[in-house]
């Protein structure tokens, strides 16, 4: 196995403190960790991800959760079917727009959502157990801060692309 190279772990030592290089590997295995804990209950993580923005955003619009999830609104869609038919959520027409379909989850969702939140707290405890609380919310201060850059840019450049449409 390549884990067992002499090469590959020396060349694995100077990726061991670049902090971009640790932020994807971090959320790749905590995806990873999910996608496995999610099929236990049927589901994957993309349909777990759906339940609880809706639990925080109830009444989201197929095309808000599928900009929100960042994908297209077909795979929304096609996600939203295999939950709908497990009794979890259901779609309701917008009162002000009929074509708009509005998503609302069903009281069967309580339980399956409180088992995320359940894992989630677990995987938290763990990942921070021998961090004193002070570091603890240093790493979520300096988090959003990079999230809130991120955010800002793009939001900059949707804008300077609208505008620079408009001037055609």
């Amino acid at each position: 196995m390549r884990y067992y190279n002499a090469r590959y772990v020396f060349g694995m030592s100077r990726f061991d403190r670049d902090m971009l290089i640790l932020l994807h590997d971090v959320a790749r295995m905590q995806r990873t960790r999910f996608d496995q804990w999610a099929r236990g209950y049927g589901m994957t993580r993309a349909q777990g991800i759906i339940l609880t923005r809706l639990q925080r955003q109830p009444g989201l619009s197929q095309n808000e959760m599928a900009a929100l999830c960042e994908v297209e609104p077909i795979t929304v869609g096609r996600l939203v079917d295999r939950l709908e038919a497990r009794g979890l959520i259901e779609r309701r027409a917008d009162p002000s727009d009929r074509r708009i379909r509005r998503l609302h989850l069903l009281p069967a969702a309580e339980p399956v959502l409180a088992a995320i939140s359940d894992y989630k707290n677990a995987l938290e405890a763990y990942l921070t157990e021998g961090l004193d609380k002070k570091a603890q919310d240093t790493m979520v201060d300096v988090l959003l801060h990079m999230k809130n850059k991120m955010t800002m840019e793009a939001a900059g450049a949707a804008a300077s692309k609208a505008q620079a449409a408009g001037q055609r």
